[in-house]
């Protein structure tokens, strides 16, 4: 839960000063307004019921019960009391995931998206969207038994972060860009590096919850060590990321470029979030050094298309979230390409007479491809189903006035983020 501080100043420091209130307002609202979201019926439709014989939902789609906490606690017939069930820290472990895919639509489209409209969209990711990726995945949907192997993506490089990147790009294309975006690029400069910098290190903290939380439990010294070598993976990719990106702008520009490192890291957590279980650390090195190269290469596009992201939002999660799927079966840490681990952890995965399958690296590549295709298609399209008409009804979109205003001096009380700070602390935070 605390990466929500982490996405909030980065995505404050990233954009100007006269919008940071209103940045700061989306990031609570997706929190709340996500748990509300995922509580009535975004739980029910990942992971609900119900389940066939071999453990899969019986509707592969998505689930269908455990709206509101439905059956979280069952009363016992002969005692009358109530008995809790393994739901109720599932819900909350979960419930950190889909906030976080939500929040990370907001910074895609900050500095130009009315708050209302913004709001049915952060609902709609959390009760829907999501989920139902979710539901096809982790949920035990169609994508976990695709094939003989099934998809690999350990703590969700294409389930979380690959989604709400590929929402980010669908919405910053819905919205537009930015008034004068393109005409004057040196006003939309990042107006505080702290807050970034900042931001940076609480997700990449916040990231060891996320990657060493998905083995779920400790019960065992085996998935101790599981806990450890996926720690150890996160940090080495998070550095990895942010030193690739950060040398090669300094190549390019001969300056150092901060906000470029700080993304290079978020892009190594990224990549490495899929297959921080089921590879070993020298792949986890490559992994985010391509995880870096893809995000420059994201980046460079997304302004080349004049498609205005103000936090690099699909480069990030998007463009480093599919790469991360498809590094996870292509790095399998198997016996060379021929034996697949995947879910199984240290052990191959076996045949009845208890030997390690062969020929199994093209299932898991073709398994992580499909997982990419039908998220990241499944996500644009509803995405599209919702900005679009929020566009057409002149909900979603501000106006030139309110742009050049700002949203705070427009929308909020008191009008200014640092309107009380001494001049001298004004100074150190937009510097």
């Amino acid at each position: 839960m605390f990466m929500q501080a982490g996405f909030a100043m980065v995505e404050s420091g990233c954009c100007r000063a006269k919008n940071v209130q209103n940045i700061l307002l989306k990031n609570l609202t997706d929190v709340c307004v996500g748990t509300l979201g995922w509580w009535l019926c975004g739980w029910a439709f990942a992971y609900g019921g119900p389940m066939d014989d071999d453990g899969f939902k019986q509707n592969r789609f998505m689930g269908s019960e455990g709206a509101m906490g439905k059956d979280f606690l069952i009363r016992d017939d002969a005692t009358g009391q109530l008995q809790p069930t393994t739901n109720i820290v599932n819900w909350f472990f979960q419930w950190a995931f889909c906030s976080a895919a939500a929040t990370i639509v907001s910074g895609g489209v900050a500095e130009r998206v009315n708050f209302p409209g913004y709001c049915i969209f952060s609902f709609m990711m959390t009760a829907f969207i999501y989920p139902v990726c979710v539901g096809w995945t982790w949920g035990y949907g169609w994508l976990a038994d695709v094939n003989s192997v099934g998809y690999m993506d350990f703590a969700g490089s294409g389930i979380v972060h690959m989604a709400g990147g590929v929402g980010a790009l669908t919405g910053a294309i819905w919205a537009g860009p930015r008034k004068g975006r393109w005409e004057n690029p040196e006003e939309f400069d990042p107006h505080s590096l702290p807050l970034i910098i900042l931001g940076t290190f609480i997700l990449w903290f916040g990231w060891y919850g996320f990657n060493c939380g998905s083995t779920l439990g400790m019960a065992t010294i085996e998935r101790g060590f599981m806990a450890a070598q996926v720690a150890m993976n996160t940090t080495i990719a998070a550095a990895t990321g942010g030193l690739t990106v950060f040398i090669l702008r300094f190549g390019i520009t001969k300056k150092y470029d901060i906000g470029g490192f700080c993304n290079g890291i978020l892009a190594g957590l990224v990549s490495i979030t899929a297959g921080c279980g089921n590879v070993e650390c020298g792949s986890a090195f490559v992994i985010a050094l391509l995880g870096g190269l893809f995000y420059e290469a994201g980046s460079r596009l997304m302004q080349k298309l004049k498609i205005d992201d103000p936090v690099d939002a699909f480069a990030v999660h998007g463009v480093a979230g599919a790469w991360g799927v498809l590094a996870a079966a292509l790095f399998d840490w198997g016996k060379d390409f021929d034996h697949y681990h995947g879910w199984s952890g240290f052990s191959c995965i076996t045949a009845e007479d208890g030997s390690c399958k062969t020929g199994l690296g093209g299932e898991g590549v073709a398994a992580n491809l499909a997982e990419v295709v039908a998220i990241a298609a499944w996500v644009a399209v509803c995405s599209s189903l919702i900005f679009g008409p929020l566009r057409a009804v002149g909900w979603l979109r501000a106006s030139d006035d309110v742009q050049d205003e700002g949203f705070d001096q427009a929308k909020h009380s008191p009008s200014k983020a640092y309107g009380n700070l001494p001049e001298t602390t004004k100074v150190i935070l937009s510097a």
